[in-house]
């Protein structure tokens, strides 16, 4: 396997770590996870060679096959599909180029001496299971979403996304001993993050996945390398289990450093206080050399930080924002929807969700009029305002403005201290707010599109795939603000976990129709008993629309349950930040009772105060206690088949 010891690197003038050691044991499922900048492709790169480090070394078998994900998307440009997938077995693909070259030279007369290779080339390709890689190659192009017409056509006419799925195939069948894959799930719709999940769990070699999707990490890592205060820390466990080890540790690190300066600041005052004083000067000397001695443990700032979302609305829009009815589009001879209908209420958070090339991202831009439909219309209600999120964020921010001048002029917000502000909040410090839009990072990117969208303060979002360039931390804190956003909100995400966390509602787009269901994605998994997205999404089903027989009924007798399920979800949401707050006041009042000394220094009328402000607040908590479970048991009871 691979082994990394005392390795230090650096980019430019920024330690990205030092002494990190790293053994990869046989069938190890490793994730490498950290913050944007902190080093994971970097370590990747270290690992297959591709760069040296600064200090200390790798160490690899020579005889070990390895596995990486490219990145030159044009250097196959002629080639079909399947040759591409096939140049994963380097040995397999000579010998077969070999035997063409030899094939296509001869024409009708093959010489003796090519006759004779051709027959060693034949024994070479058998025993590497040559004559069996095509139906494995198209296996592997099949299950990561490009159909089987498409196999062999040429790299060129893919888009950059299904470019990316080939070379995935392509060091899949490499058959490596070890993978590394760099943010693998990019791009890949969740059908095909599913299908990949099912293969790396049963993948027999080690290998080490760079994502910033949560739920694939829980799904086929067994061991997460934290990369954190320029140092590498492994976890055993999933992501979830290394969140709750990795917050303890961080607990723990704190707590020591406070003590250690709370001793010190009380040696510091001893000796400030004494020091004039002859019968105390030798006790202040004594002590002063104590804290010459005491030495702070090394604690080196955390390279993850959280940028601080926050939606709100100028003003609420009326009680039915969004009104689709019988839209359709095609691009040529291909139709990506087909007759849509449905209805947003006020507070819904739709996910539109479905394979790649059902027109999810379509859907967003005639919501949003950028593209016309061919057929219907999307009508947005009454006091309706839309802010969109583009998914190519790079098309959005180009050329040499800044951000601060970009983010001014996009909003037309004028005061200087807002946009600083805003742009802090989106972790652009210092300079950083004078680098130009078009050198600005992926993540930088998404965090300034929508720090605008939080100056602009609409009442319906439009987000297609937000957390594409957003790492765990931002991930995480998109999605809490989105809970708490009091909009609509419509997205398109690939991020099962935040499909999970944020939608109230689904809209599930087929090659063959579409499904508008009430409730989580998980709900919806739950009373369907399979995931949809899985490998046979494009089984033909019935169309569940309006004016299509049983979609039709199902379309009308929905509504009302969609309402009522919106209205339960935000009682139960509304009911759980009170409950939060309540138990917030609570504890500072039963911490106070708990000091030894409480009841010693305050009189009698400020710990009946206290008391009787603990029972009101104890009957308010028992109260909401009793609402949320009543709410909680008729959203479960909506939510059953």
């Amino acid at each position: 396997m691979i082994t990394l010891s005392d390795l230090t690197m650096r980019f430019g003038g920024q330690l990205l770590y030092e002494g990190v050691n790293w053994q990869l044991n046989p069938g190890g499922h490793y994730g490498l996870v950290g913050a944007n900048g902190s080093g994971k492709s970097t370590l990747i790169r270290l690992m297959t060679g591709e760069l040296s480090p600064d200090a200390g070394s790798v160490a690899r078998p020579a005889a070990l096959r390895l596995g990486t994900l490219g990145q030159d998307q044009f250097r196959f440009d002629d080639m079909r599909l399947l040759d591409v997938v096939l140049m994963g077995r380097a040995q397999l693909w000579a010998a077969l180029e070999e035997q063409r070259r030899l094939l296509g030279e001869g024409g009708d007369a093959i010489t003796a001496e090519a006759g004779e290779r051709l027959a060693d080339l034949e024994l070479t390709i058998a025993g590497l299971d040559g004559y069996e890689a095509e139906p494995q190659a198209a296996a592997l192009l099949s299950g990561l979403g490009i159909e089987h017409a498409r196999h062999d056509r040429p790299m060129r006419e893919l888009s950059g996304g299904f470019r990316l799925r080939v070379l995935l195939a392509q060091a899949l069948f490499g058959q490596p001993d070890v993978l590394l894959l760099d943010e693998p799930t990019n791009h890949l719709d969740i059908a095909s993050i599913q299908w990949l999940e099912g293969y790396l769990r049963e993948f027999p070699g080690a290998f080490v996945v760079v994502s910033h999707d949560r739920h694939f990490l829980n799904a086929v890592c067994d061991t997460i390398a934290d990369l954190d205060y320029s140092e590498l820390r492994l976890y055993s466990g999933d992501y979830d289990a290394f969140e709750r080890a990795k917050e303890l540790a961080v607990t723990q690190k704190d707590a020591e450093i406070a003590r250690t300066e709370l001793r010190i600041e009380e040696m510091q005052q001893f000796i400030d206080r004494f020091r004039a004083k002859a019968t105390k000067a030798r006790q202040a000397s004594a002590r002063k050399k104590q804290v010459e001695k005491l030495e702070l443990p090394e604690i080196r700032r955390s390279s993850r930080r959280t940028p601080g979302f926050e939606f709100g609305q100028a003003r609420p829009s009326g009680r039915t924002p969004l009104r689709v009815s019988g839209l359709s589009k095609r691009y040529g001879e291909q139709t990506v929807l087909r007759d849509i209908s449905f209805e947003l209420q006020r507070g819904d958070r739709l996910a539109v969700v479905g394979p790649n090339g059902v027109g999810k991202s379509t859907l967003l831009k005639i919501i949003s009029s950028i593209i016309e439909a061919d057929q219907g219309a999307a009508e947005l209600g009454y006091e309706t305002r839309l802010g969109y999120f583009a998914q190519d964020v790079d098309a959005e921010l180009r050329g040499a403005e800044s951000a601060f001048a970009w983010l001014g002029s996009a909003t037309g917000e004028s005061e200087h201290g807002k946009l600083r502000a805003m742009l802090g909040r989106m972790l652009f410090s210092g300079d950083d707010v004078h680098k130009r839009i078009g050198s600005l990072s992926g993540g930088e990117s998404a965090r300034l599109l929508l720090a605008a969208l939080m100056l602009r303060r609409p009442n319906l979002l439009v987000l297609d795939e937000p957390t594409n360039h957003l790492d765990l931390e931002g991930r995480a804190a998109l999605m809490r603000a989105l809970r708490d956003y009091p909009g609509t909100l419509v997205f398109v995400s690939h991020d099962r976990h935040f499909v999970s966390g944020v939608g109230t509602r689904v809209l599930v787009l087929r090659p063959d129709g579409f499904e508008d269901v009430a409730g989580t994605y998980e709900q919806y998994l739950e009373r369907r008993g399979d995931d949809f997205l899985s490998a046979g999404i494009a089984a033909p089903r019935a169309r569940r629309r309006p004016g299509s027989g049983a979609g039709a009924r199902g379309y009308a007798a929905s509504k009302e349950q969609r309402r009522r399920h919106a209205r339960l979800t935000r009682r139960v949401e509304q009911l759980e930040r009170e409950i939060a707050e309540v138990e917030a006041q609570l504890a500072p009042i039963a911490a106070r009772f708990a000091d030894n000394d409480y009841y010693s220094r305050v009189t009698l009328d400020e710990i009946r105060a206290d008391e009787g402000r603990q029972r009101d607040l104890q009957v308010q908590l028992e109260a909401a206690l009793r609402g949320w479970e009543k709410a909680a048991q008729e959203l479960e009871a909506l939510a059953e088949p």
